[in-house]
This record gives C-alpha cells, sequence and structure tokens, in this order.
C-alpha cells in the first residue's frame, strides 16, 4: 500500500510519528508520508521531528516513511511561502488542505496550492474547478481521491474533473487514528465508489504513487533512508 496523507499527534492525529509508521507497516504499507497540519509558527517543529523519526523508521523497518505537512487554513497568498519553507526544511512531501465541502477553506486554496512549485498534492479539493484540474495536469499537482469521511463526499466529482482534464489521482487515508489505515480491501471499494472503472484500480493504487516518488526523487527501492 502506498499513502501520502497521515497524521500523528504533532497535530490532531492519535499516535506518535513512530507508531503511526510502526502500525502502517504491521497492515502492509509499503510506503507512507507523514503530513502534519502546519502554519507559518510550527512548521519548523513539525518538519524536524518528522525527518528524523521517518529515516529511523526507514533504516530499521521495511517500510519507505517520508516526512511531510499538510499545510491547513493558511491564506492563499501564503501557501507559496509555506511550502517552500517547508521543502527547505526537510520536507520530502507537501500538501494542501484543499477546498473540501465540510470545511470553511477560503476560496482559492485550490488555484494556490496548485499553481505552487512546492506543492505535491492537493488533498480533497471538494468542487474543483475544471479550469485549476486543467491547471493540476499542466503543473503535475496531484488531486487526491479521500478515504476521509466527510471530506470523500466529492470524491466523485474529483475524479470526473481530473479525467476531463488529465490530471493525475491518487488515493490517500488522510489518517488520524489506527483504524483509518488504508486496507487492500477497503481502498479498493473507495476507488470504486468514486467511479473509477475496475480496470484503471492498479494505476491509482500502484503506478500513480510510483511515478509521484520518481517526481519526488525518493524512488520506492530507496529503504535505506529519506
Amino acid at each position: 500500500m502506498f499513502d501520502f496523507h497521515t497524521h500523528t499527534f504533532l497535530s490532531d492525529g492519535v499516535l506518535s510519528p513512530i507508531e503511526l509508521i510502526r502500525r502502517a507497516r504491521a497492515v502492509g504499507y509499503e510506503v507512507m508520508a507523514i503530513t502534519d497540519h502546519v502554519g507559518y509558527g510550527n512548521v519548523e517543529y513539525v518538519v524536524k521531528t518528522l525527518v528524523q523519526d521517518c529515516q529511523a523508521a526507514s533504516q530499521r523497518w521495511d517500510i519507505l516513511a517520508l516526512p511531510g505537512v499538510e499545510i491547513t487554513h493558511v491564506p492563499k497568498e501564503d501557501i507559496d511561502a509555506v511550502a517552500r519553507d517547508a521543502k527547505r526544511l526537510g520536507a520530502r512531501i507537501v500538501i494542501v488542505h484543499g477546498e473540501t465541502i465540510v470545511e470553511p477553506v477560503e476560496p482559492g486554496t485550490n488555484r494556490a496550492a496548485i499553481a505552487s512549485d512546492y506543492v505535491d498534492i492537493l488533498a480533497h479539493p471538494g468542487l474543483i474547478q475544471v479550469e485549476d484540474a486543467y491547471l493540476a495536469a499542466k503543473n503535475g499537482t496531484y488531486l487526491e481521491v479521500t478515504a476521509r469521511k466527510g471530506h470523500s463526499l466529492a470524491n466523485g466529482h474529483v475524479v470526473k474533473m481530473a479525467k476531463e482534464a488529465g490530471a493525475t489521482t491518487v488515493l490517500d487515508s488522510d489518517t488520524h487514528e489506527p483504524g483509518d489505515l488504508l486496507t487492500p480491501d477497503f481502498a479498493h471499494k473507495v476507488i470504486l465508489g468514486a467511479g473509477i472503472e475496475e480496470q484503471q484500480i492498479p494505476n491509482i493504487l500502484r503506478e500513480n504513487p510510483q511515478r509521484l516518488l520518481q517526481k519526488l526523487g525518493v524512488p520506492q527501492a530507496a529503504k535505506t533512508g529519506v
């Protein structure tokens, strides 16, 4: 399993980073990212903490754990700057908390995230406009299909816009507690429920994540540190 969107008690999750990685490995994860919520004030602390735990876990266990962030409810004008800082500090992956239909995310967040050269995934982008989906395809920004309750209500729309624009999608759990971690069976059901055809499931579960790792310069085979 690949999963690029999870949280620990460094933000609103319940587990420590190292315990989350261990539990993910126990249920069959191969590659994961820990992407705790950040804004201006906590990005340095979160990234530096995750870099240490992800490196230790990747060296000792058969899993590639990537330190990352989810930029959340940051004014749209500042998303690019926070994303740049996160990468400078050592985040291997940056996602942005998109315009989910269940939270008051500032309008324009989706566009600002996709326009940034430092953002890799737009998480749960809600009722994303087709123009933004085309920009995501152009810029190589991945659009998330999410297994998270509430956020997942717009999965069908996200898939439709991505298909029309030729944007790439990736499935993530948005894990906050152990029971949120993906299993192959549940991942399969979420994908089908989002309107993705059966024959396309290998793309979203394996091929797209592997291409994202290549884009990040982190081949899956690199299990000796991040």
